[in-house]
């Protein structure tokens, strides 16, 4: 199991969460537009990313954005070959919906270059925590630029992800078997943790609940946090801290590498 990357959905917010998620020190990459009529800016680390995914006031708008509720919304997983992946899922009894092409146009040292994805989607019905998807990057080097990997806050990189079900067993059955993973109990829920990517699954009604992210230290998104109106911040020591964005009803979990 490797994330690629996590979705936070600000629908026709985009502007208010672009502008403060850069207060907060996260570098974004310049506004995307894909093919399907979203926009989206990247907050990247080494090897995987945070996207920020809206639709457009006017023109297309992407209608799975529209329908899907503010805040954590799409779980995506590495593939190599969609194709293969596609033909994995379902041979391991899953319904993937066939996959599909993106694109975005980018500008890159001054010339338009155009970011292709392969992407393979799992249907609500298997998922309904949220969007789960697997994403082959066919221009990597158009998507981990050196120069949009370096964040004022000292972002790193993203460590896991909680995500809430009725039946926290059966769900994390049903990941593992997605990812080729194992589960394991943990408490009073299950975690299955490969690649160092941490999926927890506890009980509740059914909500992709936070995300876990890794900071060089704590002292510049806490100092940031604090002086940000719009944020709640919670110190759990010198290591670790809760940031709260309750506008786009967000949960992170901040700790030092």
């Amino acid at each position: 199991m490797q994330l690629d990357h996590l979705v936070i959905n600000t629908g026709l917010g985009m502007d208010a969460a672009a502008a403060l998620f850069t207060s907060l020190g996260f570098q974004l990459t310049p506004r995307g537009h894909h093919s399907l009529g979203s926009i989206n800016h990247l907050m990247m680390d080494p090897v995987s990313y945070l996207e920020l995914v809206g639709v457009p006031a006017t023109g297309k708008q992407r209608q799975e954005v529209l329908d899907s509720p503010l805040g954590l919304s799409g779980l995506v997983f590495r593939s190599d070959d969609a194709e293969a992946t596609f033909a994995r899922l379902s041979t391991a009894g899953f319904a993937p919906q066939e996959p599909i092409l993106l694109e975005r146009p980018v500008t890159i040292d001054g010339g338009a270059r155009v970011a292709r994805f392969h992407n393979v989607r799992m249907t609500t019905a298997e998922f309904p925590a949220g969007r789960v998807y697997f994403c082959q990057h066919l221009t990597p080097d158009l998507v981990w630029r050196k120069e949009w990997l370096s964040h004022p806050n000292g972002f790193c990189g993203i460590a896991g992800m909680t995500v809430l079900s009725p039946d926290p067993e059966e769900e994390a059955a049903r990941y593992a078997a997605l990812t080729e993973g194992s589960a394991q109990c943990d408490g009073n829920g299950w975690r299955i943790d490969e690649g160092g990517f941490v999926l927890r699954i506890a009980r509740g009604p059914s909500a992709f609940a936070s995300a876990t992210l890794v900071f060089e230290d704590l002292v510049q998104i806490a100092g940031l946090a604090k002086a940000s109106s719009g944020v709640e911040w919670q110190s759990q020591g010198d290591r670790a801290g809760v940031l709260t964005i309750p506008s786009l009803a967000v949960t992170l979990h901040c700790r030092a590498a």
